[in-house]
């Protein structure tokens, strides 16, 4: 069987849940005799706008379109019609016999029309609000607040303080770049920043506020958007699967209809844990680790926070790491190492996935601040896995994973407070964490959910046969 999967990044360069999970899945899914082909998108100021070219990456051939973001209005954010043509184009290459959606972030609303205008079974997993959010589809408005309800209203407002597209001068200067990357070979992308930083075009600050008239007409194109996207996605795809039961209600609650929308958990491939033992901390300190992209939404930051409050003697039994990717937010990330640095907190950046089982023997409480509706995060199933106790937030798909007392503790979303008081319990009484049991089951591994997925997808392909 031939499968085709869509994100809107992939690995090396973008190393986050949704990348990972499409990567294991394919492998598993190689293994079982399928063929396997990924399109996606990266954005290179040093290479053509709407360019399309193949790799390699672990196995499987990726096309990768070049997306540099030169929108001319706030409809190509969603619905950009050169990116569905040049996937329309693999399509006919291909000819897969199923095509799985993971993301549309970066590409278009046309990729899923595409499918079914050839008349191709798919699926679509949910990851995150993509459908619901035009605002990268995490529920989040631009002064950092999170929005429990869309409202477009609201939308517009957020939308106008957002930077959806390339300025012109950002344009002149990828122009400049590829053409000395064509004529040369030299890659001079990393300067692209700091150049077009000099063009101005930035939207209004989240506390200037956006002008009224562009607020209301983004708020109508925020209500387009949605319309467009019930009207014209939910109808192309044969299934939907909500990875937490959580975002399978809001999905629900949204338009996709019940007998189409399935909960189905992520499979999580970490090797043998059969010999997973965690190692002792040196001089008895406490190790506290986050795990995850250093970004506001993930909430780091709040973690921090939680460490300040406590005192020195406090902090002198325990020590926190940081583990991520620091390229993404780099203004944010300077602003963390600051205030870490202050309260001797260890900053290494991200580690290969082939040592995430050799982070985790090193961990003895993991922490998941994230200030935003989490669907199933990959670090509470790795913990899960690991049996490694956990803080979260009681937010979203999170809620799900962390059972009270049984595999950790949960606290208000970015509530610093809260969270250093349960630090500070743990830490006066670490026989806590050696109690508790992890009751109920543990993930569900890869290889397993890769045969499953198969199953669907033949059950799929069946039908449309018939």
């Amino acid at each position: 069987m031939r499968v085709l999967f869509v994100t809107h990044d992939y690995l090396p360069n973008h190393p986050a849940g949704t990348e990972i999970h499409t990567a294991e899945l394919s492998r598993h899914l190689r293994e079982l005799g399928c063929e396997t082909e990924l399109f996606t998108t990266e954005k290179d100021v040093s290479r053509p706008n709407l360019s399309v070219t193949e790799r390699s990456w672990e196995g499987m051939r990726v096309h990768e379109l070049v997306n540099n973001l030169c929108y001319d209005s706030f409809e190509e954010t969603w619905d950009y019609p050169p990116a569905a043509e040049a996937f329309g184009r693999v399509l006919d290459a291909f000819r897969p016999d199923v095509v799985h959606f993971m993301h549309l972030l970066y590409l278009s609303a046309g990729c899923v029309e595409e499918v079914r205008r050839r008349g191709i079974p798919c699926l679509f997993t949910l990851h995150d609000f993509w459908l619901t959010c035009p605002r990268f589809g995490q529920l989040i408005h631009a002064d950092g607040s999170i929005c429990h309800t869309v409202e477009f209203a609201r939308c517009g407002t957020c939308l106008a303080q957002l930077k959806i597209a390339q300025t012109p001068l950002e344009r002149r200067v990828a122009r400049l770049l590829t053409g000395v990357r064509s004529t040369t070979g030299i890659d001079l992308k990393g300067v692209a920043k700091s150049l077009a930083a000099r063009g101005g075009g930035k939207p209004s600050a989240p506390g200037e506020g956006p002008a009224p008239e562009l607020a209301d007409e983004l708020a109508r194109a925020a209500e387009q958007r949605d319309a467009e996207l019930r009207r014209r996605v939910v109808p192309a795809v044969d299934r939907f699967l909500a990875p937490s039961r959580f975002l399978r209600e809001r999905f629900v609650a949204w338009g996709i209809p019940e007998d189409r929308i399935e909960h189905v958990p992520n499979g999580l491939d970490l090797g043998d844990l059969s010999g997973f033992e965690r190692t002792q901390a040196p001089n008895g300190r406490l190790r506290v680790a986050f795990l995850g992209t250093l970004a506001p939404h993930k909430a780091p930051h709040v973690l921090l926070e939680a460490w300040a409050q406590l005192d020195d003697a406090e902090r002198a039994r325990a020590r926190l790491t940081l583990h991520g990717p620091k390229t993404h937010f780099p203004e944010y990330v300077e602003e963390l190492e600051r205030r870490a640095a202050a309260l001797d907190v260890a900053l290494p950046g991200p580690f290969p996935r082939a040592e995430a089982l050799d982070v985790f023997r090193g961990i003895d409480l993991l922490v998941v601040p994230s200030v935003w509706y989490e669907n199933q995060p990959l670090t509470l199933l790795e913990a899960r896995a690991t049996r490694t106790p956990v803080l979260a937030s009681d937010l979203g798909g999170m809620r799900e994973l962390v059972q009270e007392g049984h595999s950790g503790w949960r606290f208000p979303a970015g509530d610093a407070e809260a969270l250093a008081r349960l630090v500070r319990d743990l830490l006066a009484d670490p026989e806590r964490l050696c109690a508790l049991d992890f009751a109920g089951d543990p993930p569900v591994s890869m290889a397993e959910s890769a045969r499953t997925m198969l199953g669907r997808y033949q059950d799929l392909t069946e039908r449309a046969r018939a």
